[in-house]
């Protein structure tokens, strides 16, 4: 499931500086807010859903508890499964335990959220007990620091990713290939990472770079046959196939950095295809691509285009053990040849 994220805006007294976190929320893809009982006409400024705390009490069955003592850590535990949803918020989590809680809710049917006063405490709470909370309220008073934990949350941080040696680089039949284009503008050295196997994401550059045959559009990314995985939210994959209009990706630059993005559209065309297959020690690993020269791949040298790659050439690829069920990363020996 995806993780939540919140803009607490029921705390500074000034109504005009919580609509500014409101507004900079929205700005930076936060759409959901805590609120004082009076701003609801801040439901204006975009599609936004509101929760307001009256007094400590807050709308449409979620519970807001300060954690100050053992006692309240009780209180909080004592509302798994009765309530939608909880928002703990403490100054000393060294007092309550972050790990109870999480415990005792999950599985319970109410989501636990957790108030951060900065990035490496939400980061903390999104890895505690490997499932983390189900959401971080983002708990600043100022503005411009909301879109910097949005990009670090919702952008998920950052994926290793190793070097792969080509093997060999050969055309194979026509068939459908797939162009997604995105809602972002990218960079060179930046794209999606998409394969034949799970095991082994390649990394294939947006169309960011200028060439002599077409203008750069670097928002798209030609992606390659209908058959392959592409990485998706919370390290889950999804076929090319499926993608649609509106749904959320990840993009990935060379040093592995992630941010999110949406699909706008996917083109489905018949095209000539290459299939290259390449090491990681011991395992050889394929995808397919179109055979263009517009079709780059990403490795410490730098984008080259498929249609120049050769033996011996090194590539970035996200290599990782385990097989996948409906896209979700399972502990099961699965060949994928």
């Amino acid at each position: 499931m995806e993780k939540e994220l919140w803009i607490r805006a029921d705390i500074p007294d000034d109504r005009e500086e919580r609509k500014e976190l409101v507004i900079s929320a929205l700005e930076s893809g936060v759409d959901i807010a805590l609120v004082r009982p009076e701003d609801s006409d801040f439901e204006e400024f975009g599609k936004v859903k509101l929760y307001y705390n009256d007094d400590g009490k807050v709308s449409d069955g979620v519970e807001l508890v300060e954690l100050r003592c053992p006692e309240d850590q009780d209180r909080a535990m004592d509302m798994a499964g009765k309530v939608k949803a909880v928002i703990l918020d403490s100054s000393d989590w060294t007092v309550i335990p972050l790990e109870n809680l999480i415990a005792k809710f999950r599985d319970s049917g109410t989501k636990v959220l957790a108030c951060a006063d900065d990035i490496e405490q939400a980061k903390l709470y999104m890895q505690t007990l490997e499932k983390g909370v189900d959401g971080v309220v983002i708990n600043t008073t100022d503005p411009d620091k909301i879109r910097t934990f949005a990009n670090v949350l919702s952008g998920c941080g950052n994926i290793d990713l190793s070097v792969v040696e080509v093997e060999s680089v050969k055309n194979i039949e026509m068939g459908d290939r797939v162009c997604v284009d995105t809602v972002s503008m990218m960079v060179p050295g930046e794209g999606m990472l998409i394969g034949s196997q799970a095991a082994c994401l390649f990394l294939v550059q947006s169309e960011s770079e200028d060439n002599g045959y077409v203008a750069a559009r670097p928002f798209r990314v030609n992606a390659g046959a209908v058959h392959a995985y592409v990485l998706g939210p919370e390290g889950r994959t999804r076929y090319l196939a499926e993608l649609k209009s509106g749904e959320p990706l990840v993009l990935v630059d060379k040093d592995g950095n992630m941010r999110m993005s949406s699909v706008g559209r996917c083109k489905v065309e018949q095209r000539p295809l290459l299939m290259l297959t390449a090491k990681a020690g011991e395992e050889t690993y394929t995808t397919i691509l179109q055979n263009a020269e517009t079709v780059k791949m990403v490795g410490p040298n730098g984008a080259i285009s498929v249609s120049k790659i050769k033996k011996g050439d090194r590539l970035f690829a996200r290599i990782e053990t385990g097989g996948r069920h409906f896209g979700m990363k399972i502990e099961e020996t699965i060949r994928e040849i």
